[in-house]
């Protein structure tokens, strides 16, 4: 596919988590010179010199041409491209501290998956506030990413979305290898929406696990989660088709099924009767997103006036000190209505 745009050949991933870990090693895996930022310098030494990150993703092989330092500036230096692999709520303060080390040109690729909680934002829009970037310069990963079957080298697919096709296009040549398929998209608010919200589904189909519900309520919860997302993308201008594909139903199914997932795992924790920090306990210490975007997105559905009884559930549940039986009866007990209103 002709492009215009450079591949990108030196790229920088901020975070070493489990999701910017494993898009780090795809990245190296497809021939990049990568270097990851870690905040904690021993972490940085493990990566670096043990080709290992035990915490977020044990008993994985990092590969030998992966590079980590705990220093910004060392890991900016002749970057590319710009992978930023931090949690959503924390994006912006990250992104103010790294201002002055950003390259001057290149992509941004946004890792995150969140709606910022007071702003509302997505993340694209919270990069280019941060940054005065043009749009087109932000690529946004979505899709069903469960970092640890990337890692393990699991066949997986994902989209890659940006105003500027091109330099999607760009990162998909420079993500590419035998075990990640990436496709290209420019529908970045509908990819942003879908990665968001799923989270908010996943706990509640972890929530109605923990509650000891079967197959015919997951697939409930999971259908009318994908219709409250879609409400919401139509009202902001998103693309329906986007909600059909890898970056709506294929994630929400990946991220509502999967005990990998941190937000079903945090979820079905509190329908076994656990608090929220015991559930946080249970995800390793890592971010379950959904926690916070259950707030955020349900504050932007109620701006726009779109019906999201699902995420509303979540928030109060979280939130409001309901129980999940609570939660439960009152979506059960809601008005009767056709399918599509």
């Amino acid at each position: 596919m002709p492009t215009n745009e450079t591949v990108p050949q030196r790229i920088t991933v901020l975070g070493a988590g489990s999701w910017g870990t494993s898009f780090a090693k795809v990245l190296a895996d497809a021939g990049r010179d990568v270097t990851m930022w870690a905040r904690r310098a021993e972490l940085a030494e493990e990566i670096a010199e043990r080709g290992s990150n035990e915490r977020y993703l044990p008993g994985v092989r990092l590969p030998d041409s992966l590079h980590a330092t705990s220093d910004a500036t060392r890991a900016l230096d002749g970057a590319d491209a710009v992978v930023l692999a931090v949690p959503s709520q924390t994006l912006r303060a990250n992104l103010s501290g790294w201002l002055e080390l950003l390259p001057d040109s290149g992509p941004l690729v946004s890792l995150a998956k969140g709606v910022e909680l007071g702003t509302l934002k997505r993340m694209s829009e919270v990069i280019v506030e941060v940054t005065g970037v043009d749009e087109r310069r932000v690529v946004v990963v979505a899709g069903p990413n469960l970092a640890r079957e990337i890692a393990r080298e699991q066949p997986s697919a994902a989209v890659l979305a940006c105003t500027d096709h091109e330099r999607a296009v760009s990162i998909q040549r420079a993500s590419f290898n035998e075990y990640f398929r990436p496709y290209t998209h420019t529908d970045v608010i509908g990819c942003e929406l879908g990665g968001s919200c799923k989270n908010v589904i996943a706990m509640a189909c972890g929530v109605a696990a923990g509650l000891g519900y079967g197959t015919n309520t997951m697939a409930t919860l999971i259908t009318r989660g994908l219709a409250e997302i879609a409400r919401l993308g139509a009202k902001l201008g998103a693309d329906p088709l986007t909600f059909s594909g890898l970056a709506g139903v294929g994630d929400l199914v990946a991220t509502c099924s999967s005990p990998l997932s941190r937000n079903r795992t945090f979820g079905e924790r509190l329908g076994k009767g656990e608090s929220l920090d015991q559930a946080q306990q249970a995800t390793g210490g890592q971010v379950a997103e959904g926690v916070k975007s259950c707030s955020s997105i349900r504050e932007l559905a109620n701006e726009q006036g779109v019906d999201m009884p699902l995420t509303d559930a979540m928030h109060r549940l979280c939130h409001d000190g309901r129980s999940p039986r609570q939660v439960g009866a009152e979506l059960l007990g809601r008005a009767k209505k056709p399918e599509w209103d």
